[in-house]
């Protein structure tokens, strides 16, 4: 085995503790939540019999490490519970959710990236100039302000005030059909089936959101990028380059950009995870039905068998990006040491 390959299994190794953490503060977390779910699903009017009927039902009557025991053999066999609001498999619940979820958290990455690398390399390359003072307070508004206060102040300006933007509900306006599913995201779908007003339709009610999350995530990427483009625009390579006669512009995109790019990468990772978190709130403010609402609703039910679900599937996404970010920088960066 390979040093490099014998490090990417010491990687995926590494991942199976987390999981199983996630896993059990899960189960607990859920156990611990306000409110009985055998009154919920019950009803007011129950009474003490039937209420205690509803919970032998639902397996509440046994003891923690019954039904610890239980979700633990049900999730290898690949049941994930019953969700007791909808009645569907809670599988099927986050499959059908999780494209919705994954197309806001992609296009609002991509939005930040658009904004804050360009953002960051002036502020870098004009360092203590108004471009810098005007990243350096835009990086503290977006940590500052609370996501879902963002989303509101747009839908605010730009639908309340301005009517430039569709109605902030759903993923696609209510007159128009959605697409064939083939990979979910709808504007993908749309344009696989060449339904140019199902694409626009739907990419109108995806700016709003999706700005939202990139608002959230510009501040750490654009930080990023300014520190890592000060620290190669002051390194003896970046100087040997502008010694030599080359152009300011290809000295900056070419030797300081390049070498810069490795913790700018590690960042887009490590944020990518952070808004799929935040999308509980956006898919709230804008009732995106993606796992971020479906979670909330399981919340106020107390419906343990949604919100497990969509804890691990947080987690394993998590997990898997993450992963992915160490693997990709292991094979192509030779400054990460084999005995990290």
């Amino acid at each position: 085995m390979t040093p490099k390959l014998f490090q990417i299994t010491g990687r995926l190794a590494q991942a199976i503790p987390s999981v199983l953490v996630v896993i059990i503060l899960s189960f607990i977390l859920t156990r611990m939540l306000p409110g009985d779910p055998a009154v919920y699903f019950a009803g007011d009017m129950a009474d003490k019999e039937s209420i205690e009927q509803m919970r032998r039902s639902l397996g509440l009557d046994r003891g923690w490490l019954e039904q610890f025991y239980i979700y633990i053999i049900n999730l290898i066999e690949g049941d994930w519970g019953i969700s007791l609001t909808t009645g569907q498999p809670v599988t099927d619940e986050l499959l059908a959710r999780l494209p919705a979820s994954l197309e806001l958290t992609i296009f609002g990455l991509i939005l930040s990236i658009a904004a804050a690398v360009p953002l960051g390399i002036a502020a870098a390359n004009h360092k203590d100039s108004w471009i810098d003072h005007f990243c350096r307070i835009l990086v503290t508004a977006g940590v500052s302000l609370p996501i879902f206060f963002t989303g509101l102040f747009l839908v605010y300006i730009f639908y309340f005030l301005l009517g430039w933007a569709p109605s902030p509900i759903g993923r696609i306006d209510i007159l128009v059909l959605s697409p064939p599913p083939v990979t979910g995201f709808y504007t993908i779908d749309s344009l696989l089936a060449n339904e140019s007003e199902t694409f626009f339709a739907s990419l109108a009610q995806l700016i709003l959101p999706a700005a939202t999350l990139g608002l959230f995530a510009l501040a750490p990427i654009a930080r990023m990028t300014r520190s890592a483009m000060l620290g190669a625009l002051k390194s003896d390579y970046v100087r040997t380059a502008r010694a030599s006669g080359l152009s300011r512009k290809k000295v900056l995109l070419t030797y300081a950009l390049q070498n810069a790019a490795l913790p700018i990468f590690t960042t887009l990772g490590m944020v990518f995870s952070f808004l799929l978190g935040a999308n509980v709130l956006v898919e709230k403010v804008f009732s995106w039905p993606g796992v971020g609402l479906y979670a909330i609703e399981a919340l106020i039910a107390s419906d343990y068998a949604a919100v497990q679900g969509f804890v691990l599937t947080m987690a394993l996404l998590f997990v898997f990006v993450n992963l992915t970010i160490d693997i990709i920088l292991t094979l192509i960066d030779p400054r990460v040491g084999f005995d990290d």
